[in-house]
Order: structure tokens, then C-alpha cells, then sequence
């Protein structure tokens, strides 16, 4: 089955090797990866010794000359290959996202088969990288010449990624590189690197040539040090904003591209004519995955003349929603991925119920369980509005008018997405022009995402776009020929 070439079994724990330039190594520093649910191993693998790492930087530099030049259709039937094993390989693939981080099996599914899709649009696009044509008689001394402009790919890359979609956000760095022709380095996870070997099973049976990938779980601090190094064209983070800034001082030198956090806002205004499917969808967007998404649902702004209404609607929904294991179908909301993150949130809602704030349900922690949360005045300076909670809490708020909304939403430091609900046009333009996010989605919350959107934010929220057209053209750059008659 898949990963079956990166594991064996020591005990009853499922041991992982780690994927070195086409090789599996099982030395270094082997340590467990545990379940959030349950807090038990499902799993060990290694952290790679210096050798390996050395090792794997080398086989990046030396296989780039000929990725370069692999021909488009060839790189878009491997990727084509990827997307079809990902998919005959879905049920292991959950099972182990579920295990691992904790995740709802139902997501875990959904998020097999988003990348599936990921790696398919990849190799759509990886054959429409166009260039340009530049007309460059624009004075007499330039009369008669032509420009050209091609995008070629930068050069090896250092992807690292994060736990909470610990496979589709992992080939949303993979797949855009392979189609722009950019061996990888990447550093999972430690808390969920198991899917991210998998998927190197799969890839690694699909044809492509040795050296175009290592996932190397290797620790935050060794990540850092590869940053610099100067064989490393391009880095690519999805993480903390604390860490990702720091990174990119760090690689300065280097094309980076950070997808960081947020603290995601919707508007939910009085003319919005179906308030049913607005709550379920808040609701969802607010406690999926337990609140670990960088687009969940943080702040929520409700029309003053309809927040009661809707604040009772919306609690009357978070009660409903099935609190328990991720392995289970019925489950909406599993564990979060550590118990002293759970922790960690419990704090912060203290904090504001200290100064302040309301509980309207939830507020209980059980282990690395904390139930979903709906607060009311909570406030700027609260570490629950001010900062992103990552996990299963909401506030909500009213406001009177349009503009009071959309300046409430754009006191944050963060700015990924938002949602608004209006049927008024007016409304809509108003809120694209005036929003700073990187995406506004009208009618449905922050927390939508289809992977071919240039998906970024703006502020601490990132720098650069993912999404496969956006994210190729990253790990490009254009290249100018001048040509005289």
C-alpha cells in the first residue's frame, strides 16, 4: 500500500523513513509522533542527521539543470500520475491526517481529495507558464528592437509546512514547483509529518528524476539554518507570523513566499435574506478542524437591529455541533493538535472573560478538547480579538453601520481573508475597494477556498500568493532577451 516503501513496524508503532534524494534512511534521532485524541504513538520517524542533509541541498543543486529542461507535457503526465495514486490511495492517506492531526475523518477525506485536485491543476498549468512580447521602440535610439520575456524556474526550494492540512498544504508547495521545474527540500510538520512521507512514496514512484525531492523532519532551528543556505533559491512558509517574518529576515537575499496567520472576520448585514445558511456556515467556518485554520472564523460583525436574533441562531448551532473522536463519522469537532495548545486558548478566553467578556456556550476544556466557544463583549486589547486564537472560539459583535463594519474588520494586524454577507452591490464594491485582505468572498465566510484562488494575505497575514497559476509564477522569475534586427 502507500508509504509501504517508508515504513516498517518496531513493536506496534508504524516506523517511517524519511525521504532522502530517492532514498529511504532510517538513522538519526528516531521520535514519536502522537495522537492528539488520545495522546498514544501512531507513528515514528527520524530526525535526519547533518550528512543528510548535506546530502539532500546537493542532489537539489545537482538535479536542477535537467528539471529545468524536462519538456511541460513530461512534467504534467508525472504530475497527472501523483494526482491519480493520491486518489487510488484516499482511505490510508485520511485515516492517517486523522490520526495524526487530529482531524475529523470527514475533512481528512475531503482534504485527500483536494489534493488530488491540487497536483491535477498543476499540471494544467505547469503548460501555460506564457511569456511576453514587448514592443521596445518607445524612443529612436531603441527603434526596431523587440523584447522577449520568458519565466524560468528559480532553483531549489525549502518548503515548510504546517500540521494543520499536514498533505494538502504540503503539495501546494510540492506540485507548483515540480511544474515549474524546482527540485524541493521540505521540512513537515513534527507533530503530522506521516502523510507528508506518504505522499513521498507516492511521488517517488511516479518518475521523477532523483534529487527533485527530500522531506527531511528536520527540527524549526535546522529549517532556519537551510534558509541560508546559498544553494536555496527560494523559500516557501505556511506557519506563524512570528516565525515567518523572522524567516524572511533571515533569507533575505532569497525569493520568499509567506502564507502566515490571520484572525478572520465576517459581516453578517440586515439585508441578507437567508439567515439560516448564513449561521451554518459561520458556524462551520468557526469551528472546523477546531478552529486550527488560518481562514477560520474569528470575528464575527452583526447588523445591531438583527444580532439578537442571529446571536441566539448561532449559538442554538455551535451546541449542535459533535464534539469527540476524529475517527468517528458522526465527529465535527476533534481535539486540537496538543493539549498545552488547549491550554493555551483556555488562558486567553480567561483573560477575557476577566475583562469583560461573556461565554455564551462553551468555555470547558477536556485534555486537548476545548469546546466550541461563542463570546460577547469582548473587546480591542483582548488577546481573543487582537491576536489569531487558532482554535474552536468565536466573538461576536453588532455595529449600526456599513462603514463601522468594515472599519472594525481592518483594526486587526492581520489581513487574510474576510466574509459579507449583503445582497447590496453597493455594499459588495464597497467592501472590495475598501477591505485590506487579501481575498473578500461575498455571500459565504472567510473561511471558503478553492486551490486555483491566488490565496495570500496582506499586513502580518503574508507576502506573496499561493494558489497553482500564482504559486508557479513564485518560483519563477522573468527573464529579458533583447534582440536587434
Amino acid at each position: 500500500g502507500i508509504g509501504g516503501a517508508a515504513d516498517t513496524r518496531k513493536g506496534t508503532t508504524m516506523e517511517y523513513a524519511y525521504y532522502c534524494a530517492g532514498e529511504w534512511l532510517r538513522d538519526g534521532e528516531r521520535f514519536d509522533v502522537t495522537a492528539p485524541a488520545t495522546g498514544e504513538a501512531v507513528g515514528a520517524t527520524f530526525r535526519p542527521p547533518a550528512a543528510a542533509i548535506e546530502r539532500a541541498v546537493a542532489a537539489a543543486e545537482d538535479a536542477f539543470p535537467a528539471v529545468r529542461r524536462m519538456p511541460g507535457h513530461y512534467r504534467a503526465a508525472i504530475l497527472r500520475v501523483i494526482a491519480k495514486m493520491i486518489g487510488n490511495g484516499e482511505e490510508a492517506l485520511a485515516d492517517t491526517i486523522a490520526r495524526e492531526a487530529g482531524k475529523p475523518i470527514r475533512s481528512a477525506r475531503g482534504e485527500v481529495a483536494r489534493t488530488a485536485l491540487t497536483f491535477t491543476e498543476a499540471a494544467e498549468e505547469c503548460t501555460r507558464l506564457y511569456g511576453e512580447v514587448l514592443p521596445l521602440d518607445v524612443s529612436p535610439a531603441a527603434e526596431g528592437r523587440i523584447g522577449l520575456v520568458r519565466y524560468v524556474p528559480v532553483g531549489p526550494v525549502l518548503a515548510i509546512t504546517p500540521f494543520n492540512f499536514p498533505l494538502n498544504l504540503v503539495a501546494h508547495k510540492l506540485a507548483p514547483a515540480f511544474a515549474a521545474g524546482c527540485p524541493v527540500i521540505l521540512k513537515p510538520s513534527s507533530e503530522a509529518p506521516l502523510a507528508a512521507l506518504m505522499l513521498a512514496s507516492i511521488i517517488d514512484k511516479a518518475g521523477l528524476p532523483q534529487g527533485m525531492l527530500s522531506v527531511l523532519p528536520v527540527t524549526g532551528a535546522c529549517a532556519e539554518e537551510l534558509a541560508c543556505r546559498p544553494e536555496i533559491k527560494k523559500v516557501t512558509f505556511t506557519g506563524s507570523a512570528d516565525v515567518g517574518w523572522k524567516l524572511k529576515a533571515r533569507a533575505h537575499n532569497k525569493k520568499v513566499t509567506l502564507e502566515l496567520g490571520g484572525n478572520a472576520a465576517v459581516i453578517v448585514h440586515d439585508d441578507w435574506d437567508d439567515m439560516e445558511r448564513a449561521v451554518s456556515r459561520i458556524a462551520l467556518g468557526g469551528y472546523v478542524y477546531a478552529g486550527q485554520v488560518c481562514i477560520s472564523v474569528q470575528r464575527i460583525y452583526v447588523q445591531r437591529n438583527i444580532y439578537d436574533r442571529f446571536v441566539e441562531s448561532f449559538v442554538a448551532a455551535v451546541g449542535s455541533l459533535k464534539v469527540g473522536d476524529p475517527l468517528s463519522h458522526e465527529t465535527d469537532v476533534g481535539p486540537m493538535i496538543t493539549e498545552g495548545e488547549a491550554a493555551r486558548v483556555e488562558k486567553w478566553v480567561g483573560e477575557a472573560v476577566e475583562g469583560g467578556a461573556r461565554v455564551l456556550i462553551g468555555g470547558t476544556r477536556d485534555g486537548a478538547y476545548y469546546a466550541p466557544t461563542v463570546l460577547a463583549d469582548a473587546r480591542g486589547g483582548m488577546k481573543v480579538v487582537d491576536e489569531e486564537v487558532f482554535g474552536p472560539v468565536t466573538a461576536v459583535f453588532p455595529y449600526d453601520d456599513f462603514g463601522e463594519a468594515l472599519a472594525a474588520v481592518n483594526d486587526s494586524r492581520f489581513g487574510l481573508q474576510a466574509g459579507v454577507y449583503t445582497r447590496d452591490m453597493r455594499n459588495v464594491m464597497r467592501a472590495f475597494d475598501e477591505l485590506e485582505v487579501g481575498g473578500v468572498v461575498i455571500g459565504d465566510i472567510p473561511t471558503f477556498r478553492v486551490d486555483r484562488m491566488p490565496y495570500g494575505g496582506v499586513k502580518d497575514s503574508g507576502f506573496g500568493r499561493e494558489g497553482l497559476r500564482y504559486a508557479i509564477r513564485e518560483m519563477c522569475e522573468p527573464r529579458l532577451l533583447v534582440y536587434t534586427p
